[in-house]
């Protein structure tokens, strides 16, 4: 008995002893929840030190505990007791916590997830699951896109497969809201998961859902929506689905119908897809494209803004489609062509043109003064424009009537829209049947840019003068335009132009951007000439103009003096050079230590870096003559001091100008810019170790690259830093992918500089190279963008090679290469056999075998003879019709044949 008593005892006191710690675990766990709540709620407040308070104090729990932090998180968000404010909150923290535009931390924070206790992670989802049935809509939608957000990592993991199965049970609940939630979740899981990690049934089950809740019969218009919403999101998943064509028909009827919706936000959401479909299923489109149309030009002539705007970007990207057919085809297809062009565009022309033409008519008052301006008018131009690309002549007959009944009337508006619809139909339509319309309106356009009341009419004059000197004025052209009889009338209307509204002037800025650019593209601007000094000092009249400012006024005018430059003749050298001196004084003026506002800061570095570019085009035009080369030589202490004195200020774009305006320096000045060097160096690894804003840490590889041209082995002091420094950003997974091909290339550009000297450097260059190499052979399976980086990945690396056989030739260390010619021809031929190399990688590889064959002579002979590839490769790039392609591969060939015949 005595026993018994004992054990009720102690179990009595155990029982008691854990009530107990479930009582202070659960009291505990309300006082996190209570604390959590209010810490989300004080990082939201106005007090600025409260809000820093509650955001360290965030940190310190998500630094301290990560699991407890983000279940927490998780329990706010669906606690339906909490205010909406600490939910939502809760909800952001947490998406963030999954996710970073930075790929080298949206990886850590992958690696994170997938790295937490399962048992934690399935707290976390189901209280995100619970989220979607809840009341409060803000929770519901922070909810879906952090289900979302866990889906694009776990579903490639092959983890959480019962998502999408749960979600879709959901459909078929009663609440609306709790359906509406789910179909928004399908929405942000299709806009984040690629299509490849959800199976089939999976797809059609989640179509059949999306679909359904789109149908007319569906009562509930936030069910609709998201319904909606969510089908453009899933449209990329349908590949098979539009492929039958019973489904897509079924798919096409509903969007259709939605684009009828008594509901505005339906109606935008249905034309969204349609624009989609468009694109993504050209191909498809015959069955639907008259009742599409139909839909379309209702929509334009009638419907909200919004809507209409959708109803024209149909149009758009159908012409999109089409031209980038028509350009990789040059319009000749073959039974076998992948996507043949149905020219949906030229079949529509009649009817497309005239409801195009009617939207010009539409503008509005502001619509000039404002940069992100974007309207049924602009859209319909912008339209114009491609159709004009897409269809060529035929668009002529069809616009010049509106035009010659428009271009005079009293209303702005018609002579507004007249003009721009000229403008719009320039690039296109061939120059024989353009020149003569274009001859006859040149004199009545440059009276409308002077005489013209309205301002309106003034700015899409200028507009369509330089697209007039774009398309119409240069190389290509057999009849010139613009001569020496009218190039004056030309440019005195143009610079006093410059003196007008801040809008039209920059137009006017434009226009004779192309009129120089003209010039230089056919290699002669005597033309021109005459009026360079006047040109030079109208512009720089307008970058003092007080409203410069306003519309991007001085940018342009600096740019147009930068083309200015670039075309100018021998003649007016002294003139470009004196030039030196009014950029330089303007560079100091800016650097002269005064207080700014934030706000005057900004301003101030814009200016500082247009200076900095202008200084670059006129010492890349002054040092590609000798003669003019001595003439800002004498300026160069000046130049560099004001130049390394820029890097004081913290501007990413001021620093990336001042470095390019540095390297233009260097290659103009050659072995003369090693004095510049120590001083210059400390700015140069500060760019190479700027991992934060890349654009400056991708332009320093490339000044590296000038100075070792400049230098050549005088850069071999500074070379233990520059090489530890690149090899650094290679290892880095912080570092932005595209500066990597630059840095490959830079090897090579040392290499060359210091020829056997970079002895040292191949133990660490050539398995970075190696690895590289062996990451890019290989592309099947990715898509565009993917294949383009490859493809500039390959360039870099080919480039150091090329760089690394040249420097070593004629020494005694070339045998030092020889370990690593097996790689490097197994190497080209894997990016042969993969047959998506672009033409400037084809380019560089035949050049590195023949550099391969050139620098070790015979014992590379034999290997080649080895090599899979290598004769059908060269006798590919013999045959190529690029003349740069058939010149390496001649040399390459005559390498060759030297190294097999020793």
């Amino acid at each position: 008995m005595q026993k018994f008593g004992v054990f009720r005892g102690a179990a009595f006191g155990q029982f008691r002893s854990e009530r107990s710690i479930f009582s202070f675990r659960s009291f505990l766990r309300k006082k996190i929840a209570m604390e959590v709540t209010q810490v989300l709620l004080s990082a939201q407040a106005v007090d600025a030190t409260v809000r820093k308070h509650a955001e360290d104090t965030l940190k310190q729990f998500q630094d301290q505990n990560l699991p407890g932090f983000l279940l927490s998180l998780s329990g706010e968000l669906a606690s339906e007791e909490k205010p909406i404010e600490s939910r939502k909150l809760a909800g952001l923290i947490l998406k963030n916590a999954l996710d970073a535009k930075e790929q080298h931390r949206k990886y850590e924070l992958v690696q994170r997830w997938l790295s937490l206790d399962v048992a934690v992670k399935g707290q976390i989802k189901a209280c995100l699951l619970q989220t979607l049935s809840s009341s409060v809509p803000d929770a519901r939608s922070t909810a879906s896109q952090v289900i979302a957000k866990v889906a694009s990592i776990e579903l490639p993991q092959k983890q959480w497969p019962e998502l999408i199965g749960s979600l879709l049970s959901n459909i078929h609940q009663v609440p609306p809201h709790v359906k509406q939630a789910t179909l928004e979740t399908l929405g942000y899981l299709c806009e984040e998961v690629v299509p490849d990690v959800v199976d089939q049934d999976h797809v059609n089950k989640i179509l059949t859902a999306v679909v359904q809740g789109m149908n007319a019969n569906e009562g509930n218009n936030e069910v609709r929506l998201a319904a909606t919403r969510a089908l453009y999101n899933a449209l990329s998943f349908a590949q098979a689905n539009f492929s039958n064509d019973m489904e897509r028909d079924y798919i096409m009827r509903v969007v259709c119908e939605a684009t009828l919706s008594p509901e505005v936000k339906i109606r935008l959401a249905a034309f969204e897809c349609l624009v989609s479909i468009g694109s993504t299923y050209y191909e498809k489109l015959t069955p639907y494209i008259q009742d599409i149309f139909n839909i379309t030009l209702k929509a334009v002539r009638e419907e909200e803004e919004p809507v209409a705007l959708q109803a024209i970007e149909f149009w758009s990207s159908v012409c999109d489609e089409e031209i980038d057919i028509l350009e990789e085809y040059g319009g000749e297809f073959t039974a076998d062509s992948d996507v043949p062009c149905y020219h949906f565009i030229k079949q529509a022309l009649p009817a497309l043109v005239p409801m195009l033409l009617e939207t010009l008519l539409k503008q509005e008052e502001d619509q000039d003064q404002d940069d992100g301006a974007w309207n049924l008018a602009m859209a319909g131009g912008t339209c114009l424009g491609l159709v004009a690309r897409t269809v060529g002549d035929d668009i002529v007959p069809l616009v010049m009537p509106f035009i010659e009944e428009n271009i005079t009337k009293p209303d702005w508006r018609q002579r507004e829209a007249a003009t721009y619809a000229f403008g719009s139909i320039l690039e296109g339509p061939s120059p024989d049947k353009l020149t003569p319309i274009v001859n006859v309106a040149l004199n009545f356009m440059l009276t409308a840019l002077t005489n013209d009341p309205s301002s309106h009419v003034k700015d899409t004059t200028a507009w369509t003068l330089g697209r007039i000197f774009e398309f119409l004025h240069g190389s290509t052209m057999e009849t010139p335009i613009i001569t020496p009889e009218n190039c004056q009338q030309i440019i005195t209307v143009l610079l006093q132009s410059m003196k007008d509204v801040p809008n039209v002037a920059e137009k006017a800025c434009g226009a004779l951007y192309f009129l120089a650019q003209g010039y230089e593209d056919l290699g002669s601007s005597s033309s021109l000439m005459p009026y360079f000094q006047e040109i030079v000092q109208s512009l720089l009249n307008v970058t003092h103009r007080e409203d410069a400012g306003e519309s991007r006024l001085r940018t342009a005018a600096y740019e147009t003096l930068n083309e200015v430059v670039r075309c100018s003749t021998e003649e007016t050298a002294r003139l470009v050079s004196e030039l030196v001196q009014v950029i330089m004084a303007e560079l100091h003026k800016t650097l002269e230590g005064q207080k700014l506002s934030s706000d005057e800061r900004e301003k101030q570095n814009e200016l500082q870096g247009l200076l900095c570019g202008c200084l670059q085009v006129i010492i890349q035009k002054l040092g590609a003559s000798n003669t003019a080369k001595y003439a800002f030589m004498q300026y160069g202490d000046q130049i560099m001091n004001l130049l390394l004195r820029v890097f004081a200020c913290r501007s990413a774009t001021v620093h990336e100008e001042a470095m390019l305006a540095i390297g233009a320096f260097a290659y103009a000045t050659g072995p003369n810019f090693a004095i510049f060097l120590p001083e210059f160096y400390k700015y140069l690894e500060m760019g190479l170790q700027n991992f934060e804003e890349y654009q400056v840490c991708a332009v320093t590889v490339g000044v590296v690259g000038d100075i070792c041209r400049a230098l050549e082995g005088k850069i071999l002091p500074y070379c233990d830093g520059i090489m530890t420094q690149l090899l650094k950003d290679l290892s880095s997974n912080q570092l932005h992918r595209s500066v990597k091909p630059p840095i490959f290339s830079c090897f090579g550009d040392i290499a060359l500089a210091i020829g056997e000297n970079f002895e040292k450097y191949l133990m660490y260059a050539m398995p970075m190279l190696q690895s590289a190499a062996e990451l890019s052979a290989h592309t099947s399976g990715v898509d565009d963008e993917m294949i383009e980086y490859t493809n500039l990945l390959r360039n870099g690396i080919l480039e150091a090679y090329s760089g690394i056989f040249q420097g070593f030739k004629n020494t005694p260390k070339t045998q030092l290469l020889f370990p690593y010619a097996p790689h490097i021809l197994q190497f080209l031929d894997s990016i042969y056999m993969e047959k998506d190399m672009d033409d400037v990688v084809m380019k560089t590889a035949i050049g590195v075998l023949g550099d391969l064959a050139d620098t070790l002579g015979s014992n590379a002979g034999s290997l080649i003879q080895q090599s899979v590839s290598s004769k059908d490769f060269l006798n590919e790039c013999l045959s190529s019709d690029d003349h740069l392609i058939k010149e390496s591969a001649e040399w390459a060939r005559l390498a060759i044949s030297r190294a097999i015949s020793v």
